[in-house]
């Protein structure tokens, strides 16, 4: 199979055993990011995440921690297809000769490079992931928003392109998404190249055992968020903001009102379930890819 073929393949794999792994750790991420905050004298709708999750499952069963699973799972292949092929065409143009190992500033640079093409996939799909997730968080919010109840991703896509002003609407949060993706995959892609080299003792990977792979791309996945996560704060508020009386005019503003609100936690709402979720769903994303390449030859 050719380079490209393989990365494909791998990178599919590897998307739907991180999606698997992690899919509920960011359920409770996205419910805690987008609860409103409480009006004078309530409390906030989740506690922390543990009382999310206890939220979650006594009142939508097991099945909750799911929900929104149907548009990423629908477009993991896409997705990490074009991460990782994007990043492995990148790699190639990088090599001083075939087959020659990079160092890790040329990892980041391919990191970056795959994070701007995923983020025209990520926007819309972030958008209708997070939308069915923040549903029940937003329940007793005043918002208008509130009234509209979505049954699956195809609803939440009909009622955009209806609504909210067509094609355009599903892209809404790309600035955001962008500015999480880019920098993220830069930093993930440069701490996973880093551990592996670490790990190995030298530039040849090649021999690193599954141990490895699992911690270094448990580590890069954590690496990710660490380095972004208020901008996935503000995608998140921005994506299921209300259309027609939207509370945050763009990013920055809503930057500005989330600290001015909230403080400086409140960039950080989610920020345990999303590191929770990162370790174990990236060592199964890396592993699958690397295990799955090796196997194609």
């Amino acid at each position: 199979m050719g380079d490209v073929a393989k990365d494909l393949a791998a990178g599919t794999v590897g998307g739907a055993a991180q999606l698997i792994v992690g899919h509920p750790f960011d359920t409770i991420k996205v419910k805690l990011q987008s609860q409103p905050a409480p009006l004078p004298g309530q409390t906030l709708k989740y506690a922390g995440a543990m009382d999310a999750v206890r939220q979650t499952v006594a009142a939508e069963g097991p099945r909750g921690l799911y929900k929104g699973m149907g548009a990423p799972l629908a477009t993991v292949a896409a997705f990490n297809a074009v991460l990782f092929s994007v990043r492995g065409q990148m790699e190639a143009l990088l090599r001083s000769q075939p087959g020659a190992p990079l160092t890790v500033n040329q990892q980041i640079i391919c990191g970056a490079g795959a994070g701007v093409a995923v983020s025209v996939l990520a926007c819309p799909t972030e958008l209708i992931k997070c939308r069915l997730q923040a549903q029940s968080a937003l329940a007793d919010s005043s918002s208008a928003s509130v009234t509209v109840k979505y049954g699956g991703p195809m609803d939440v896509a009909r009622h955009v392109l209806r609504s909210e002003g067509g094609v355009r609407g599903l892209f809404k949060g790309l600035v955001p998404t962008m500015a999480r993706e880019v920098p993220g995959n830069a930093a993930m892609f440069g701490v996973y190249e880093a551990l592996k080299q670490f790990f190995a003792g030298g530039q040849d990977t090649s021999k690193l055992g599954r141990g490895s792979l699992i911690v270094a791309g448990g580590l890069a996945g954590a690496s990710f968020w660490v380095s972004v996560y208020p901008t996935d704060v503000v995608k998140s508020v921005i994506q299921v903001d209300d259309y027609k009386n939207p509370k945050f005019s763009g990013s920055i503003d809503a930057f500005r009102k989330i600290l001015a609100s909230e403080g400086v936690k409140g960039l950080y709402k989610g920020f345990g379930p999303a590191m929770a979720r990162s370790v174990p769903a990236n060592a199964a994303c890396f592993l699958a890819y690397e295990v799955t390449k090796s196997s194609l030859g």
